[in-house]
């Protein structure tokens, strides 16, 4: 068959493409906003035709999907997740059906697939519109999709004349995939949420530490967007991150990123996914500038280390003392995953003139049993009980607030607690100085 008649072959209504589904499978969605939405809102409804025992697999996942939301649902579709969103905490809290797979995001497939057992492995995905050559693209990411494919993924997808078509690691062919339907509806947006006064400084420290010439590594959120907005006065800087941002069209129109200096992919962006705005839709659709890569390939420390000046910029819910990092969960409960945090930290630092920062807030408002709210620090002599490290006080060089930077790269125990007590809130100086002298700390 030529392409078209293959694509035609595999078109399926709604119905088809839960038929395809076997009791048992091992399922993984693709990330954010590449999941295919149409066939998630109703994925539970397999139950109908006696399929059970599935496990699926999802990352950032953005709808509250029925077979998410509902314990009913547990013996026919159990819920894993590299990375929580609100409603996978939501779930958390009260449903059995619900579970986190610690990772680092660079090896997450590939020891996730230890646990497949024999069972068929199942990629749902979104791609865009096939060319003339029988080629679609997924898109907007490539974390471990293309990766899956390449593991033998039996593939069900969605059509979405919305998606962007980009470049890189993103290309599949129809005949690589088992069923899809079509869809028309607008690409999940994140739009990019706007900095306060306090971002605004922690951006400009951040800046400060940030070359002409460096490639830069960010996420998103306040702090992230503040950075960006501070690197618009640089010169040469390229790009080398996980996720692609809105933030990141800004510093490419502006001049400031060119990546010109960059020692691998040189005149690229690289990520591996994208999610934001239809700004960054509309930027990516068919722009050759930016390559979308395999995560375990962009993510790999040894990979993230052969830029030229890496910088990796990440945040962390709470920094003790010693410079370890609480990035993903409050004590043991867990509010996001690793990602890949500790991917690119440590290759920041194997990269000649790198830097691995971590951004954070010096205090947080905490809810107290009876309902009022108390202020803490977010520097604190130990991590909470049960606390997660995302990353080790030996991967941090800088730790940033908005009163100031605290340098910990080659400091001793006893400069580090010093360096850090000095950007903590000044409300909370002086406790963890009383702190740090009774554990002997300094």
């Amino acid at each position: 068959m030529n392409a078209q008649e293959l694509y035609n072959s595999k078109r399926k209504d709604m119905d088809g493409i839960l038929d395809l589904f076997k009791s048992g499978d091992f399922i993984v969605t693709a990330l954010g906003a590449s999941e295919p939405v149409s066939i998630l809102n109703d994925l539970h409804k397999i139950a109908d035709r006696g399929v059970k025992g599935c496990d699926i697999t999802n990352c950032l996942p953005l709808g509250n999907y029925e077979h998410i939301k509902n314990d009913a649902y547990k013996d026919v579709i159990f819920v894993n997740s590299w990375f929580y969103g609100a409603q996978m905490r939501s779930a958390a809290k009260t449903n059995e059906n619900t579970t986190h797979v610690p990772q680092r995001l660079h090896t997450a497939l590939k020891k996730r697939l230890r646990a497949l057992d024999g069972r068929r492995l199942v990629l749902l995905c979104t791609c865009s519109p096939m060319d003339e050559h029988g080629y679609l693209s997924l898109s907007l990411g490539c974390t471990y999709e293309r990766e899956a494919i390449d593991a033998g993924a039996y593939v069900i997808a969605e059509v979405n004349p919305n998606m962007p078509r980009t470049f890189g690691d993103t290309v599949i062919h129809i005949s690589e995939i088992a069923g899809f339907v079509e869809v028309d509806y607008p690409v999940p947006q994140l739009p990019a949420p706007t900095f306060t006064d306090k971002d605004k400084v922690i951006g400009d420290y951040i800046a400060s530490l940030v070359e002409d010439g460096s490639t830069i590594q960010l996420g998103i959120g306040g702090i992230p967007n503040a950075v960006a907005e501070a690197l618009k006065t640089k010169k040469d800087l390229g790009i080398h991150t996980e996720m692609f941002t809105d933030g990141m069209v800004d510093l490419i129109e502006c001049g400031a990123v060119n990546n010109s200096k960059k020692a691998i992919n040189r005149h690229k962006s690289v990520a591996t996914f994208a999610m934001g705005s239809q700004k960054l839709y509309d930027f990516l659709d068919n722009n050759p500038s930016v390559l979308l890569r395999n995560g375990n390939w962009t993510n790999d420390p040894n990979v993230v280390g052969q830029n030229t000046k890496m910088v990796s910029i990440n945040t962390s819910l709470e920094v003790d003392f010693f410079g370890q990092c609480a990035s993903e969960a409050i004590g043991p409960v867990q509010f996001s995953g690793s990602g890949g945090q500790a991917d690119t930290a440590i290759g920041a630092q194997r990269s000649e003139g790198g830097k691995s920062i971590i951004a954070q807030y010096s205090t947080a408002s905490i809810k107290n049993p009876d309902g009022t709210k108390k202020l803490v620090s977010k520097i604190v002599p130990m991590l909470k009980q049960g606390s997660i490290v995302t990353l080790s006080r030996n991967d941090v060089d800088y730790v940033v607030t908005e009163y100031g930077i605290a340098d910990l790269s080659g400091r001793s125990t006893r400069e580090r607690v010093k360096r850090l007590i000095a950007i903590a809130h000044p409300d909370f100086r002086a406790e963890l100085q009383e702190e740090a002298v009774k554990n002997r700390i300094i």
